[in-house]
């Protein structure tokens, strides 16, 4: 199984919401690195679209036959370059009629750490095997976490 590595800086305090300039926030940042392994896999067969949980995840999957939606969180792994991760801006759908926006403020599959999140309807449950309605993901784009 492949692994995914991520380079994030954090910041020693997190805030919600926006500071307004007459506040002070210090902030102690540091480079961590998180490894990210994925859990499963989307699939496309005969017009149909899957996301495969490894076996080991099963148990994980309990009660989420009574779900009505899916949050995916997988990687864009075919645009995992160093140049596609250097490009922090875009014009969005890829048409050039658009002004140029940080990749920040589109959902563009190229950015600095390949995660996407599509929210998908559940159509059924069984085993390791979800069956949902489609995603934008490409065939076997790895899963690296799913959220009711």
């Amino acid at each position: 199984m492949r692994q995914y590595m991520l380079i994030i800086l954090t910041a020693g305090l997190f805030i919600s919401g926006c500071v307004q300039p007459s506040q002070t926030v210090q902030t102690k940042t540091a480079a961590q690195q998180f490894v990210v392994n994925p859990i499963g896999k989307v699939v496309r067969e005969d017009g149909r679209t899957f996301v495969v949980i490894e076996p080991k995840y099963r148990d994980g999957l309990l009660r989420l036959d009574q779900c009505s939606h899916l949050t995916v969180v997988y990687w864009f792994h075919k645009n995992d370059t160093p140049q596609k991760r250097s490009i922090l801006q875009v014009h969005p759908r890829g048409n050039r009629d658009n002004p140029l926006t940080g990749v920040f403020a589109t959902h563009s599959p190229v950015r600095p750490n390949l995660i996407a999140i599509s929210r998908v309807k559940i159509i059924s449950v069984k085993d390791n095997i979800i069956e949902i309605e489609s995603i934008d993901a490409f065939d076997d784009s790895p899963v690296i976490d799913i959220k009711s």
